[in-house]
């Protein structure tokens, strides 16, 4: 179980399980139960992982097993991944029987079609509560509420009831025990305030670095907000973080549903400035900043690469942490901002990171060719006749002042099966009457096909399609736009006497 408020609960679970064990008149020796632990993927499910180890190893000791239900495998996004832990089992001659569910788990037709359904809900169930918290999360912030963290130096979390009345300062580990209280940032103690301000004095008006500045700090006993002595690091982030303006600034950082933590561009952060209360103000802020940025530019790219290559063969490993807290470095920043992104300015000194990035250039390579299809698909149409506006802000295409359409680009991913998946998301705050899929191939250079999805049939925000969708599906897939440009083309009609 993931928590401990749902029906899932293991006291719930061990229930039903030995109801079912009495009635068929097994005899259970032993538990496996992981609680408060996600069943978004293996990592962290220690038992599974022993159960799944003792039917591997042949000494189980044990001829069944009992699960509560299908789901209770894990909420895997690859529905195949809960089948092949069952599998394992059966293979073992161990057979699975679920307590709570109402098919007999014996092998037929009607069994392995409706875990095969129930198995996709289990992880569908998952990508939909994600979606909803990922919305809510960024309404708060809107709001002007905190979304997890410590405070950072200089500030407390302050719970709030429902109608914004203090209650309480939460210390470190403490949290909001009731659903209708909120978070918000407030001013620390004088002495940390003045900590800060003087931390920007020092950097704006005496030109201190941020080494200079930690070794000060560190010579007048000064620690951290969790207790640390200061680095040229921690100096580095109060001077760029927003929040000392007050601004509240969130989704720099995606890890959605248990999946590789993302770096999120500018343009998709969520943040609603003013809303706490400011340290420092906007002129001091805004200097520190300018002085940052021009660190870098009087080195050339190659004088920056250099930096980079002698900090690699010094530390062995490179991270946006590893280059702030180097001493004599430009910041991890100014990379970014000279190459376009990390990784781009790994792979011109050679350094391979022990994860694959390559998503996050695809990704922004596709967000790069968005435009330019808009521009085909707007010059298509006027070719064959149709009138076309653009809507410079949401790129939403009004084609002869009849429908509305969005184009929308699908990435390919490959599963760790081997085959192909493309998953779309949906605004429906457009409300386009078409939306024009561009299905990408594998290369995710070349477009595969285009599907044109009406919005009438555009009941969810999203949507996973495979190599082969069905009828209900693959009837709006079209190999190009051909069809499309032709049919919504205007038609001049003669008139009758």
């Amino acid at each position: 179980m993931s928590t401990e408020h749902q029906q899932y609960s293991t006291e719930n679970q061990a229930r039903i399980i030995k109801e079912y064990a009495q009635h068929r008149g097994f005899e259970i020796i032993r538990t496996y139960a992981d609680e408060g632990r996600s069943g978004l993927r293996m990592e962290g499910r220690d038992a599974l992982k022993r159960l799944i180890a003792d039917v591997e190893s042949g000494n189980a000791g044990f001829e069944a097993i009992l699960v509560y239900d299908v789901s209770r495998w894990g909420r895997f996004q690859d529905a195949d991944e809960s089948a092949y832990y069952e599998y394992i089992c059966k293979r073992a001659g161990i057979a699975v029987h679920y307590c709570g569910e109402m098919f007999e788990n014996d092998g037929s037709p009607v069994s392995t079609i409706v875990k095969g359904v129930k198995r996709a809900m289990a992880g569908e169930y998952s990508r939909e509560l994600s979606a909803k918290v990922w919305i809510g999360q960024g309404h708060l912030i809107e709001l002007g509420y905190r979304q997890g963290g410590p405070p950072g130096f200089g500030f407390r979390r302050v719970l709030i009831d429902q109608s914004g009345a203090h209650k309480a300062v939460l210390g470190r580990g403490e949290h909001k025990s009731i659903q209708t209280d909120r978070v918000v940032l407030d001013l620390g103690p004088p002495e940390e305030l003045e900590t800060v301000r003087g931390i920007y004095r020092l950097f704006v008006h005496d030109n201190r670095t941020e080494k200079e500045i930690a070794q000060a700090l560190n010579a007048e006993g000064i620690l951290t907000d969790l207790g640390r002595p200061w680095t040229r690091g921690t100096v580095h982030q109060i001077l760029i973080n927003e929040k000392y303006l007050g601004n509240n600034v969130w989704n720099r950082v995606s890890f959605k549903l248990k999946k590789k933590r993302v770096k999120n561009d500018p343009d998709m952060w969520i943040r609603s400035d003013g809303v706490f209360p400011a340290i420092v103000d906007r002129n001091i802020f805004d200097a520190a900043q300018t002085i940052i940025k021009a660190r870098f530019i009087k080195l050339t790219d190659e004088e920056l690469l250099d930096a980079l290559r002698g900090l690699c063969d010094r530390a062995g490993v490179l991270s946006g942490m590893t280059i702030d807290e180097a001493d004599e470095m430009p910041s991890s920043s100014a990379y970014r901002s000279r190459f376009g992104s990390l990784l781009r300015a790994y792979q011109l000194i050679g350094y391979r990171p022990r994860r694959d990035y390559r998503y996050i250039e695809i990704n922004r390579a596709l967000r790069a060719k968005h435009p330019g299809i808009v521009s085909d698909v707007t010059s298509a149409l006027r070719r064959w006749g149709s009138s076309v506006s653009t809507d410079a802000s949401t790129d939403l295409l009004s084609v002869n002042g009849e429908f509305s359409a969005s184009i929308v680009i699908a990435k390919c991913q490959r599963t760790s099966a081997g085959s192909h998946r493309w998953r779309l998301r949906f605004d429906h705050g457009l409300l386009p009457d078409i939306t024009i899929v561009v299905r990408m191939a594998a290369n995710n250079v070349d477009a595969l096909d285009y599907y044109l999805l009406p919005s009438i049939d555009l009941v969810r925000g999203k949507l996973k399609l495979a190599e082969e969708n069905g009828l209900g599906i693959d009837g709006y897939r079209f190999e190009d736009l051909t069809e499309f440009y032709s049919f919504v083309s205007p038609v001049h009609l003669m008139g009758a006497a």
